[in-house]
């Protein structure tokens, strides 16, 4: 990049820079650009909690009926480490442990990962602390079954492996009989439920802004937020708990 265009965007001037461009800067510096789309006030945000609710509501009713006691969002603060479980749950018979991730779209994988790790290795302690005996601790991420969501992972294919060997299907299977060994699942859930929430906080645009220049390009914004993803993914030095 020029000289000159860096000079802009330190001082703040980013009209006509593309996020893309400004995406590359601000990871050649070691850190990560965000940006936020805000939509009706609050209501995306309420959409976004809707999605993750819907999430974890559809899991309970899977797990409870297969003999799980279940927790939802769970919280700890253990030797300095915090943050939250979003599905916590035994089964009474075998034992087991079940530690749930829920994702309605994916974020930085790296950053995931590793707080998905605190959780499960927390896990027993946290179990414990309820009264809970434990057999083994079973982990699994739940994404929201979208094509963008099943896009984003396969760019992450070798990673996931490592970390999730079995998928959805062989999850199932062994929560309806959990006695072999515990797997570690990539969960793609796509109940209509959970889709029909997500199908809602698309942005469309408004009566009002139709006709406006450059209002309603929702093109524009879905280029935007592409963009970023395709930037480099930075990890950083001390992921936050969700």
């Amino acid at each position: 990049m020029s000289q000159t265009a860096v000079s802009r965007l330190e001082r703040g001037r980013l009209g006509g820079t593309a996020v893309g461009t400004m995406a590359r800067v601000v990871a050649e510096l070691g850190a990560e650009l965000e940006v936020r789309v805000r939509w009706h006030g609050e209501e995306l945000d309420r959409l976004l909690d809707a999605a993750h609710a819907a999430m974890v509501e559809r899991l309970i009713e899977i797990l409870v009926p297969l003999g799980w006691q279940c927790a939802a969002e769970v919280t700890f603060l253990i030797g300095g480490e915090r943050g939250s479980v979003d599905v916590l749950a035994r089964h009474e018979r075998s034992g087991r442990l079940l530690v749930v991730e829920t994702k309605s779209v994916v974020p930085d994988m790296q950053q995931m990962l590793s707080a998905f790790d605190r959780k499960v290795r927390l896990a027993p302690t946290i179990a414990a602390r309820r009264g809970w005996q434990v057999s083994g601790v079973a982990k699994a991420i739940v994404l929201a079954g979208t094509a963008t969501n099943r896009r984003r992972a396969e760019r992450f294919t070798a990673t996931l492996r490592t970390v999730l060997p079995s998928n959805g299907p062989t999850m199932r299977r062994w929560l309806s009989d959990p006695v072999d060994p515990c797997p570690a699942a990539l969960w793609f859930l796509s109940d209509s439920r959970v889709m029909t929430t997500i199908r809602l906080r698309r942005v469309r645009p408004t009566q009002q802004s139709r006709g406006r220049p450059g209002a309603g390009s929702v093109s524009s914004v879905g280029a935007a937020v592409a963009a970023v993803s395709r930037a480099p993914i930075v990890r950083s030095e001390e992921p936050q708990p969700r």
